[in-house]
């Protein structure tokens, strides 16, 4: 008969250091049989929504987070019943290391763990330096997996229901609660091991805090709808929503903004989209505006490569990009997110309208990757798509510039000194001061504004 062990699952850290995660969803419950990397969960980070698959094969037997509660990276979420035999021999790395992808990539801490010399492949978002092994013992992977293996196959170790709240606390540093909850207790000035807790597991909660300080309980909740009169509704700022806020004010507040603006006659661009879009090379692409402003900001750039650039503060030195990861801001319903479009420089026209309309579906569904929101260099939002003209756009942080694109108007023009109404449109750029003059901005912008004023004249430019 073989055994079966409980393996547990810990968050892993899913984007640059981020530090925690919120459990939006199960998509397994107790019991159920899972399979390797079948998405078991759904979780946002500071920057998006990311789904986990599983390390494992198996049963799960316990969940040990609920939705709605913030996850610090290494806390275990869920633990699996797994065969011993089939973990060790046909499991692989995954169920070794206990590791996961994200999207089917491959989970890489297994082949540390098993001393196997293979190049590190990507983690669950970027990539990791090469990993060179010597002639010592492989180190041990910084797991995400505890094993535990049964007194006996009739009584498996599982940590589940049935362990006491008591028995937990004996085994735990401090009491069990979330960040955000401790750091309610800290600014309360109340000790959580004061506290018994209510939530699953003697988990301390918001409710169990205020209610011991004397404070409403209601005020916790993750959204407090206005009561019968009531004037107020609150809403936690957290997720994609912070994360955003903060990195705002950083660049607001750390690189010094210059905006400019330009008018451009947009009539033979409007005619350039209206051509492409009866041209059978082009049948099923989806072209806008945006599309051609898009490759026009991208041959810009060619002969404003400062614009294309970052100031690294800890180095103390400017970092010139030599490739384009064109970011696109995208209002999403969880908040304002900049996916980019890796290596845009490189597309056709027809390469970058798809990648444009992969990039906006996928925000908007609310699945882009933390990975596409990392790297960029130089970004566009489309305000004109809501009616508005100009504006002036926050730099995203890290990146020496970005162009917001108006709205298409038609408007009295002067051509060939007459008057006639064209189709027109407001460009607004920002730029760090610190890394681009304002020759430098201004040119940009003029080569931008002549490409779309007349889009022959790229053939002068390339």
């Amino acid at each position: 008969m073989n055994l079966t062990m409980i393996k547990e699952f810990k968050l892993p850290d899913l984007g640059e250091g981020l530090t925690e995660s919120e459990i939006l969803s199960w998509k397994v419950a107790v019991g159920d049989t899972v399979t390797l990397n079948q998405v078991i969960a759904e979780v946002e980070t500071a920057k998006a929504v990311v789904e986990l698959p599983s390390p494992f094969a198996g049963v799960v037997a316990q969940l040990h987070e609920q939705p709605g509660t913030v996850v610090e990276v290494g806390k275990p979420i869920v633990s699996f019943e797994v065969d011993d035999a089939g973990s060790s021999s046909g499991g692989g790395a995954a169920d070794a290391a206990g590791g996961a992808s994200v999207k089917g990539a491959p989970a890489t801490a297994a082949a540390e763990a098993v001393g196997s010399p293979a190049k590190r492949e990507p983690n669950l978002v970027g990539y990791g330096a090469v990993v060179e092994h010597s002639g010592r013992p492989a180190r041990r992977a910084r797991g995400q997996v505890q094993e535990i293996k049964p007194q006996s196959p009739a009584t498996p170790a599982i940590s589940g229901p049935a362990a006491s709240p008591q028995a937990e606390a004996a085994v735990s540093e401090r009491p069990r609660s979330t960040p955000p909850v401790r750091k309610l207790a800290r600014d309360l000035g109340i000790e959580l091991e004061r506290i018994s807790g209510t939530g699953p597991g003697g988990l301390i909660t918001r409710d169990d805090v205020l209610d011991f300080s004397g404070a409403s309980s209601a005020a916790a909740q993750a959204q407090v709808p206005p009561a019968e009169g009531g004037r107020e509704t609150r809403t936690p700022i957290k997720g994609v929503r912070k994360f955003t806020a903060a990195a705002m004010v950083q660049s607001a507040f750390t690189a010094p903004h210059v905006t400019e603006f330009l008018t451009v006659d947009v009539t033979a661009t409007m005619e350039l989209l209206a051509k492409l879009k009866g041209n059978r090379s082009f049948e099923g692409f989806k072209l806008t505006p945006l599309t051609i402003a898009a490759k026009a900001v991208l041959v810009a750039l060619r002969n404003n490569p400062s614009l294309n650039s970052r100031w690294d503060e800890a180095s103390q030195e400017i970092v010139q990009f030599n490739y384009v990861n064109l970011g696109i801001a995208a209002a999403t319903p969880r908040g304002l997110t900049v996916p980019n479009i890796k290596d845009a420089d490189r597309m056709s026209l027809r390469e970058l309208s798809t990648a444009l309309t992969e990039l906006t579906d996928t925000a908007r569904a609310g699945k882009t990757s933390p990975g596409d929101l990392s790297g960029g260099t130089i970004s566009i939002t489309n305000i004109g798509v809501f009616g508005i003209d100009a504006g002036t756009p926050i730099l995203n942080p890290g990146e020496a510039a970005i162009v917001a694109l108006g709205a298409v108007r038609k408007a009295p023009w002067v051509v060939n000194d007459e008057l006639a109404v064209r189709q027109v449109m407001s460009l607004s750029l920002s730029f760090d001061h610190r890394l681009v003059d304002g020759e430098q901005g201004s040119r940009f912008l003029a080569d931008l504004g002549a490409i779309l004023a007349d889009p022959a004249m790229v053939m002068t430019m390339i």
